[in-house]
């Protein structure tokens, strides 16, 4: 049995929210752009080598920083898209918690002390849950409507 989605207006706020997400994805990016040239890191090098490089510490932070956030990217767009299908302005709420979180958790690790990602940065894990718990609701909607 097929299950109709209407997306209501609401809805665009989880869009936006995603919009967020990438303008703070790009910015990351010109981050570790910026920080390659100051550490002298050349493409296609991934990550440094302290015995090859004195700043490597400090490279390998802001570069881990963004390399997380592109980790975690594919669980993020997909909760907060799916779960705010049914919940949008809760689920937007969590997107826009989870971009602010993420950019502390950046600016933490960027100092070159990976601890201080978790300072204010680690909050995106409560948000990230947050987006579990809506997709799983919707899942467990969406079963529970098909069978009645």
């Amino acid at each position: 049995m097929a299950v109709s989605i209407e997306l209501t207006k609401e809805y665009g706020y989880v869009v936006l929210a995603l919009v967020a997400y990438a303008f703070l994805n790009f910015w990351m990016s010109f981050q570790v752009g910026k920080a390659r040239r100051k550490y002298k890191v050349f493409y296609p090098t991934m990550y440094a080598v302290e015995s090859e490089n004195k700043d490597a510490k400090l490279f390998n932070c802001v570069q881990r920083g963004h390399q997380n956030s592109l980790e975690m990217m594919p669980l993020f767009f997909a909760t907060l898209l799916v779960g705010g299908l049914q919940h949008p302005l809760i689920a937007a709420g969590l997107g826009v918690f989870y971009a602010v979180a993420r950019f502390f958790y950046f600016k933490g690790y960027a100092t070159g002390i990976p601890d201080n990602r978790l300072k204010i940065g680690g909050l995106n894990f409560l948000a990230i849950f947050g987006l579990i718990i809506c997709t799983a609701s919707f899942g467990i909607n969406l079963v529970l409507r098909e069978s009645i």
